[in-house]
């Protein structure tokens, strides 16, 4: 039902565009306005009041000086306050982390971690005898605008970049006691902070007496509590972007905006809605500008991250060395969770290794990868080109090499113009939350 739910989307997306006029005649509306149904405003449920103060609340980390909202800020669509830096964290803020900080708006739609057919709404109740049936088979590929194929079997939804975290609960626990993040040292230590901090007390009318003597229950209350705040507060969920506007027909894209546009989609040239879904839900639902699968890109080693001063330590995403249950099935080594676009041109901090920190490079990354590699590898000692520097050669495999705009021979034309990036890039920008029409 998915797959024919995203079918029909992206056929009202191209309705939309078919005509161009907005171009042609300068006017920038969208001929074909749609009905967008956006989550219901209300205000928060208590257990989402405690929940958000539980967000902001540094007391609940050993260094006593980082909450979530550290790194996830509210003023940066919960993304990176300082999207030029890896996060640092621990007991005494000096720990750097290993991953881009992901943003946790528009993750309240996010499916819990499957392998399942492409599009299905399926959830396999056996992770690990799917992962094994999948071994060997051909990958499908992704064209924006084309429903997937049926029988392919791909990872899908889950949290974090490997998507180790089914829930918005599950996902919370994490940087609780992650040495490089908020590191309580176990749940018990969480507890007495949530204790000294007084959350019991908050939290007794909702779950009764016992919490401050119950350090599982009490931790699990209290995550539970952060999970309701970013399901039910709409600021992690706007939908109030130019583009959104554009589609209602209430706000207008610039001739650059439009003809963007209309790249992002097309899946000869930008092919970018392929994984990052433009079009609408059939039942009216905004794009989350993602399909939640996974891909390995393949992007270059970040050099000036800590751990890869370690020429042994590979992040391989969903088969570790962070997720641990999916390690054997190396089909899926150097495979990273597709993000959300929206609000992607103010993170200042691309991919899982956090390797770039333009759009510019970004697009330049797909652009020229295939076509002409040592504008994106480095070279080694004796100058040769370290292509796929990131990924091990046994998992190459792996890379993505199929999907436009990758696929191309090297010494072949880009498959973009400088013109095309810098109109994707101007699309891009109408992805940012707030953007309220004039």
């Amino acid at each position: 039902m998915k797959g024919l739910g995203l079918l029909a989307g992206l056929l009202l997306l191209g309705t939309c565009l078919s005509g161009t006029r907005a171009e042609d005649d300068g006017v920038g509306l969208n001929p074909h306005p749609v009905v967008l149904r956006r989550p219901a405003a209300q205000g928060l449920s208590a257990l989402a009041l405690i929940g958000r103060r539980i967000f902001h609340d540094p007391r609940l980390s050993a260094s006593g000086r980082q909450s979530c909202a550290s790194c996830h800020s509210p003023a940066h669509a919960f993304g990176p306050p300082d999207g030029r830096l890896m996060p640092r964290g621990g007991i005494r803020m000096s720990v750097e982390g290993t991953r881009a900080v992901p943003s946790l708006a528009y993750l309240y739609r996010q499916e819990a971690f499957a392998i399942g057919p492409a599009g299905s709404d399926d959830v396999p109740v056996a992770l690990d005898v799917l992962a094994q049936q999948a071994q060997g088979q051909a990958r499908s590929t992704k064209s924006a605008g084309v429903a997937p194929a049926a029988n392919a079997l791909v990872p899908s939804g889950g949290l974090f970049w490997d998507g180790r975290a089914d829930s918005l609960m599950d996902q919370a626990m994490g940087p609780m006691m992650n040495p490089a993040e908020m590191a309580n040292a176990n749940v018990a230590d969480a507890a007495a902070r949530l204790v000294r901090a007084g959350y019991p007390a908050m939290l007794r009318s909702l779950f009764g007496d016992g919490l401050a003597t119950n350090p599982e229950l009490l931790f699990a209350e209290a995550m539970s509590a952060v999970s309701r705040y970013q399901i039910e507060d709409r600021a992690f969920h706007r939908f109030d972007s130019r583009y959104d506007h554009w589609l209602e027909g209430k706000a207008r894209l610039t001739a650059a905006q439009m003809r963007g546009l209309r790249l992002f989609n097309d899946p000869a040239k930008g092919n970018c809605a392929a994984c990052h879904i433009s079009a609408p839900g059939q039942d009216g639902a905004p794009p989350l500008f993602t399909d939640t699968e996974y891909e390995a890109l393949a992007v270059p080693r970040n050099r000036h991250l800590g751990a890869n001063r370690n020429p042994h330590h590979m992040d391989l995403g969903l088969c570790g060395p962070v997720r641990a249950d999916l390690a054997g099935q190396t089909q899926y080594c150097g495979m990273f969770l597709t993000p959300t676009l929206r609000n992607a041109a103010r993170r200042g901090v691309y991919f899982h290794n956090g390797v770039y920190h333009t759009l510019r490079k970004v697009l330049d990354f797909y652009n020229l990868r295939d076509t002409d590699p040592a504008r994106i590898y480095p070279r080694d000692g004796k100058g040769r080109l370290m292509v796929h520097d990131d990924l091990p050669m046994r998992y190459r495999a792996n890379i993505d090499m199929t999907d436009a705009p990758f696929g191309r021979k090297q010494g072949q034309a880009h498959p973009l113009s400088e013109r095309d990036i810098e109109d994707i890039i101007a699309f891009i920008g109408t992805l940012e939350d707030g953007d309220v029409p004039a």
